[in-house]
């Protein structure tokens, strides 16, 4: 505890690894929220940059600069997480920002919410484009309002919930957010970290989903908006699926079965355009069922993915689209 400080109402937790050319936008729109009884927690996670400089001559009280080795986002949230003296803690990106209100909405939402509510999710504005993900979520099917998953809840909810819950624009209450292990950080991982614990806390608490767009999203700063060369990772509850099944209420089970065969069946579809026959075949045994999951999408592209004809398939599809 910081002394002379009391508890604060909310926590931001920033994890930062070489954005020295964000990080000043990313502190400004904290520091500047209309809200002003937080912590902030940036924990450097091994930069080789001036990130850590610049944080470092802001002279704010409520600031505290965290270091460890480089170990991935997902470790530098969870350092963030265990040191955070707030109950509710909100995180951001370094390369991200937020409205000025950001802060207030999210108290004043979880002022009224039950307290079984675990995470608040906001919409974002994307950078540069400034379009919103209100449509979006529209779209895909992403609820507004007070949110419980059940036995009866579509597969195809679950997979639109994680493709857009993101560490910039969740807040989440800490105890149970650190109950379920925090994000996912085994093996310096740097991809879908997040959706791993989201995963874990949708299966078992309320969650709240307000659309507007108070999360700024600069997908210009990010590293995964760019174009890609090759298949990215296997998303964490994927890879190492069995915290994810023992932590998994029973009833719920076949849901989750549900959510992680859809998944595994797109990566496997992409595995296979990128020529991964092997990666591809691996996933769709591991995870798919002909008799459960034949109606899924990706499922006749992920069983093709894993034969010589889908490797075939996947360069001709690259060639088409200039790909190498």
């Amino acid at each position: 505890m910081t002394p002379g400080l009391g508890t604060p109402l909310l926590s931001v937790v920033v994890p930062l690894y070489n954005k020295e050319r964000y990080i000043d936008r990313c502190l400004e729109s904290i520091l500047g929220q209309t809200c002003g009884d937080f912590e902030l927690i940036v924990v450097n996670d091994g930069s080789t940059d001036s990130s850590a400089d610049k944080v470092l001559a802001y002279r704010d009280p409520r600031l505290r600069v965290l270091g460890q080795a480089n170990a991935g986002p997902g470790a530098a949230r969870n350092h963030g997480l265990r040191e955070a003296r707030a109950e509710i803690v909100a995180f951001l990106d370094g390369d991200d920002a937020w409205e000025k209100d950001y802060l207030a909405r999210s108290l004043a939402h979880f002022e009224r919410l039950p307290d079984g509510v675990a995470a608040l999710n906001w919409g974002m504005r994307i950078y540069p484009g400034k379009q919103t993900t209100e449509e979006r979520w529209k779209r895909s099917g992403v609820p507004e309002g007070l949110f419980r998953a059940t036995p009866h809840t579509a597969r195809s909810t679950m997979v639109a919930i994680l493709a857009n819950m993101l560490p910039s624009s969740s807040v989440l209450r800490r105890k149970p957010a650190l109950a379920a292990g925090g994000f996912y950080a085994k093996y310096r991982c740097l991809f879908s970290e997040d959706a791993h614990l989201y995963l874990r806390l949708l299966l078992r608490h309320e969650v709240y989903f307000d659309p507007s767009p108070l999360t700024l999203r600069y997908e210009d700063a990010s590293e995964l908006a760019v174009g890609h060369l090759s298949a990215r990772p296997v998303e964490p509850f994927l890879l190492d699926p069995e915290d994810v099944r023992q932590d998994c209420p029973a009833a719920m089970r076949d849901l989750l079965e549900k959510v992680l065969a859809s998944r595994a069946l797109k990566t496997a579809a992409v595995y296979g355009y990128w020529g991964e026959t092997s990666r591809a075949r691996q996933l769709f045994e591991e995870f798919a069922s002909l008799g459960r999951d034949w109606r899924l999408p990706y499922y006749w592209a992920g069983l093709l993915a894993g034969t010589p004809a889908g490797k075939v398939a996947g360069a001709i599809l690259r060639a088409v689209r200039g790909r190498t």
